[in-house]
């Protein structure tokens, strides 16, 4: 099956400038720019946990695949060059599952230009296991990182959260665009999506920065989606409460200087829309900020690995 499947993705893969070697050796040779760092990320999904394979569509959930790991990319303001993908296949039907995997795959990748350099297959008598390697390079104000948090700088945001179960979790947008060009024409300090969560990735983000978050509730963007998503569930959890926690938004969080925020949010440069919802503070940890200006912990929440 593997060598059918090989050739049969090695005519579908259109030339790739820095793509010298693909698919079809035992590894794959890429030429990186001399001037640029090399960012790599890696992330798998599997049956059960990230899709429910016989209720979601192939084409969705191989898309999904390659999105999440541009979505790291995204968070770093890399620019994608190529992808590495790998799949375990249940033995049944491998090779027309594996079609319908790409198929949904290979779109996005052209779309960011990217070259799907090799990997791997292989069948068991288990669930399907996706794993995609993402490589990207720096550009000229190299990476962003979640470590350059400074108490002041306000939080930034992308779109909206919550309620991704629905259907973002396979239709979203990778930010690549969107980080390139924030990168490029304004001052972050630091940056990461929202895979696990909003309070949870932030949080992240003040660890590795050694400094506190204070976020108002109000301006957080809730999205229609969370409201659908707590009426479906009725247990009790809010559409805010769905936005903090629910994960799988791949929206950016941000860390702006202030000035430069407030250029930022008058600027509004991008197609999707930028919110600030708190501020950086020096005191460790998350904070609440209500309506009336009280402030209590916040504890992070969202999807723990």
């Amino acid at each position: 099956m593997e060598s059918e499947f090989i050739r049969w993705l090695r005519g579908r893969l259109p030339p790739h400038p820095q793509l010298l070697l693909g698919p079809g050796d035992d590894a794959a040779i890429l030429q990186l720019a001399a001037h640029a760092a090399c960012v790599v990320t890696t992330d798998t999904i599997t049956d059960g946990v990230d899709f429910i394979l016989g209720r979601d569509d192939p084409r969705r959930i191989g898309r999904k695949a390659l999105a999440v790991n541009l979505s790291d990319l995204a968070a770093m303001a890399a620019r994608p060059i190529a992808a590495l993908v790998s799949l375990v296949l249940p033995r049944t039907n491998a090779r027309e599952l594996a079609v319908e995997i790409f198929a949904g795959l290979l779109p996005l990748a052209e779309e960011f230009q990217i070259a799907i350099a090799g990997g791997d297959t292989n069948t068991w008598p288990g669930s399907l296991v996706i794993n995609v390697t993402a490589i990207g390079e720096t550009t000229a104000r190299g990476a962003l990182r979640r470590s350059g948090a400074k108490p002041g700088d306000a939080i930034l945001v992308t779109g909206d959260f919550g309620g991704s179960i629905l259907g973002k979790q396979f239709d979203f947008v990778p930010r690549i665009t969107a980080a390139l060009l924030l990168n490029e024409r304004y001052e972050i300090h630091a940056a990461t999506d929202v895979s696990d969560g909003l309070s949870l990735d932030l949080s992240h983000i003040c660890t590795e920065s050694q400094c506190g978050a204070e976020i108002e509730l109000s301006r957080i963007p809730v999205s229609v989606a969370a409201h659908e998503f707590a009426r479906q569930l009725n247990d009790g959890r809010s559409p805010l409460d769905h936005a903090l926690a629910d994960g799988e938004d791949f929206e950016l969080v941000l860390a702006v200087p202030p000035d430069e925020a407030n250029r930022l949010l008058a600027d509004q440069p991008l197609p999707v829309r930028l919110s600030r919802i708190g501020t950086f503070c020096a005191e460790p940890g998350l904070w609440q900020i209500a309506a009336d200006g009280s402030r209590t912990p916040l504890t992070p929440r969202g999807y723990e690995h």
